[in-house]
């Protein structure tokens, strides 16, 4: 067995006990849970409401777009605060003494990531199943979609953890993630904005991701208040595959650079600073 082989086994075993260990930890399961419980009251409340020149419930309209931008947070948010958190503790620096540790540790963080998105997201969908009107959902699509945005994105939160060694300094990044929800047509159409902000939105993977959604569980006839007036699924797959060939190529090299700065010193002196906070 490589070293390499050696290190993808173990980072899918390792993201295997993460996602047990953070099914069986209230604190951990509560986090995931909240955010979904929020999204499934506002779209109770929006259930009886209507797309604005249609009898399609508001709520149904919005799921997808909800469930699209579950998938983009937890890609890149959730690791990026996970990567953020463990390289001020030192796990980092554990896994960069460990032959291709540091593979192995971000296969690891990929595989939990992954998992407990797709629990997240189906705490949302499923409940929404039985309590909104209309949905019909296309498995195929839904899967290949939620899959490659999960590639295009989870490369990205590993290189935005890996800019921070300071959990209080990744703030910075969620300004700029909620402007692109914003303008991405999650809650409201996108092809109802400027052209410019439309056109910045489509460089992105969040817009593509709320679209695919839709494209998976709203009826056809929906697809005319979108750009096109089409869901655009060959578009849909050339971005986000653009995304994750990129990050796919960009995050293993921006991973094994920190890793190389990382030292027992720099840990420490992290944690002194982290514990003169608290005190």
């Amino acid at each position: 067995m490589t070293s390499t082989t050696a290190a993808v086994r173990a980072g899918l075993a390792r993201g295997r006990a993460e996602v047990r260990q953070t099914l069986t930890n209230g604190q951990d399961l509560w986090n995931y849970i909240f955010p979904s419980m929020v999204f499934l009251i506002v779209m109770f409340f929006m259930r009886d409401s209507t797309v604005p020149g249609t009898t399609f419930s508001l709520g149904s309209r919005t799921l997808p777009s909800v469930i699209g931008m579950g998938i983009a947070f937890g890609g890149l948010v959730t690791l990026m605060m996970q990567l953020a958190v463990e390289r001020e503790d030192g796990t980092l620096l554990r896994a960069k003494a460990i032959p291709n540790g540091m593979l192995g540790y971000l296969i690891g963080k990929i595989v939990t990531v992954s998992g407990m998105t797709v629990v997240a997201q189906s705490i949302v969908l499923i409940p929404s199943l039985f309590m909104l009107d209309g949905i019909t959902i296309d498995w195929f699509t839904l899967i290949w979609v939620m899959a490659l945005g999960l590639v295009a994105t989870l490369p990205l939160g590993a290189v935005a953890g890996s800019m921070f060694s300071n959990t209080r300094n990744t703030g910075i990044i969620m300004l700029p993630v909620m402007g692109l929800v914003a303008i991405s047509g999650i809650f409201y159409p996108i092809s109802a904005m400027p052209e410019w902000v439309q056109g910045l939105a489509q460089v992105f993977p969040i817009y593509w991701l709320g679209l695919g959604m839709r494209s998976a569980m709203l009826p056809d006839g929906l697809s005319a208040v979108e750009i096109g007036e089409s869901w655009r699924h060959l578009e849909m797959l050339g971005v986000l595959g653009a995304w994750a060939a990129a990050g796919l190529i960009v995050a293993p090299m921006v991973l094994r650079r920190m890793a190389r700065r990382e030292s027992g010193s720099s840990v420490a002196e992290r944690r002194e600073k982290a514990m003169q906070r608290v005190t």
